[in-house]
């Protein structure tokens, strides 16, 4: 075994204590959107699993077991917590039901005993000689991994035109929000308050991220990024509650808030600028960007890099314009919530939109295609670059699938038709891939500018 390096002091027990806790939570969340479908029994089973497994991952590749068992566990429960609260939380808002202190210490000693046993598996299955880890980046592409279930949950929140299903903000229908009972989260309610749980959880994520970066990174441009990151959370943590209220407000009454569709469309389009930022974050911080060592002279690297740059531009206006779309094309909150005088207007504003939308979706295809099989076909033997220009081919297939598949299922609908589960599914599916499209696009313009260079022009006489 060898000795951790100083730069990833914790890095292996928060990785895996937030990357256990993030992984339980998208579990629940998904299996809750089934209703009855999926017992408690089960549910639970596959929950107290992550736990197990979050051990079986820190026994098996990692040097401390035996402590980082506890450690993982106690932070995964401490953390979890913060669901736990809508199971204690009594009917009358902000009460708390009698046998709390069993609730609270039980989560925590469950959550270190899977934990402890899955690690004191993983050890026995760890093969001799096994080098530990790096670390360094693994919170970061954790806290990637949480924004991206986040803009699904987004996603799902959108389609379903259920932003509004919860009036107030910070809490939710008068109750704090940790201490929502979990009884009442029905129907678009679920939605919108699990989202906002979900938001919790990357904020704290990236909190930790931010301070963890400071103490242990040697540049100080990643340390820089690390606090940036954090911001834009905090930034878009505000904007998706003002974009329901309108206003600093704590009133549960609808009459009182002025809910905003353009900061909605900005809260939209910064989650995926976040998830992109912490995607760089992972990748600066991971030791193969430490150890790629210097740049090698390649003759088209400069022409790659004005192509990357380009289908990073494009890309962000494609965002914007997406975005435009989902909100301004059915114009249902406008008419539900009498959000605009004129919701035809709106309505327009989201036509004009879907033309430049579809306009620019077939510049950005061919740009796309171009970057990935350059980086694919002339960079076969350079770390990195044909495995990412492999997975921008994939996922602008996919994109262009979904775009039409989203065209099919919207297309020729009435302005006040209620999406469909099939409607919601595709255009989720569809903002979700977009964002995964900008991510592996941002990884391999960043890999190109790691490993490769343009060489030296001559000096003119």
């Amino acid at each position: 075994m060898t000795s951790q390096p100083q730069r990833q002091r914790a890095a292996d027990i928060l990785t895996i204590g937030f990357g256990t806790t993030a992984a339980m939570w998208a579990a629940g969340y998904f299996c809750r959107l089934f209703g009855s479908a999926v017992p408690p029994a089960v549910l639970f089973g596959l929950l107290l699993a992550g736990l197990v497994f979050g051990g079986v991952v820190l026994g098996r590749y990692t040097s401390r077991a035996l402590y980082g068992g506890f450690a993982v566990g106690l932070l995964s429960g401490a953390l979890n917590l913060l669901i736990v609260g809508s199971l204690i939380s009594a009917e009358t808002p902000n009460a708390i039901k009698q046998g709390v202190w069993a609730w609270v210490p039980g989560t925590l000693v469950v959550s270190v005993v899977c934990v402890a046993g899955g690690a004191a598996l993983g050890r026995r299955l760890r093969v001799a000689g096994t080098v530990v880890q790096d670390w360094s980046g693994g919170l970061a592409a954790v806290a990637a991994g949480a924004t991206f279930v986040l803009l699904a949950a987004g996603g799902l929140v959108t389609g379903f035109d259920e932003g509004l299903a919860v009036v107030d903000w910070p809490n939710t229908e008068g109750y704090n929000m940790f201490l929502y009972p979990l009884a009442r989260m029905t129907g678009g309610v679920y939605l919108e308050h699990s989202h906002r749980l979900l938001g919790s959880l990357v904020g704290l994520t990236t909190l930790v991220l931010a301070v963890h970066v400071q103490l242990t990174e040697a540049r100080r441009w990643v340390r820089r990024v690390a606090w940036l990151a954090l911001l834009f959370v905090a930034v878009q943590g505000v904007l998706g509650g003002l974009r329901v209220t309108g206003r600093l407000t704590l009133s549960t009454d609808a009459a009182d808030t002025s809910p905003n569709i353009l900061l909605a469309i900005i809260h939209g389009v910064l989650g995926q600028a976040v998830f992109a930022l912490l995607v760089a974050l992972a990748v600066w911080r991971s030791r193969a960007w430490a150890m790629a060592g210097a740049p090698a002279t390649a003759p088209a690297a400069g022409t790659d890099r004005t192509f990357g740059i380009a289908l990073m531009a494009t890309l962000a206006i494609q965002l914007v314009l997406g975005a435009l779309v989902r909100h301004f094309t059915w114009a249902l909150e406008v008419q539900r919530y009498g959000l605009a005088a004129d919701p035809a207007r709106l309505a327009a504003i989201g036509e004009w939109a879907l033309h430049l939308h579809i306009t620019l979706a077939v510049f950005i295809t061919l740009l796309a295609v171009g970057v990935g099989v350059r980086a694919w076909g002339i960079y076969r033997t350079v770390p990195h670059l044909p495995r990412l220009g492999r997975w921008l081919l994939v996922l602008v297939s996919v994109q262009v699938v979904l775009g039409v598949a989203a065209l099919i299922v919207t297309g020729n609908d009435a302005p006040d038709r209620l999406p469909t589960a099939l409607d919601v599914a595709v255009t989720t599916l569809h903002q979700v891939v977009g964002a995964a499209l900008l991510a592996c696009a941002a990884m391999l313009l960043l890999w190109n500018c790691r490993l490769l260079t343009p060489p030296v022009a001559a000096p003119r006489p």
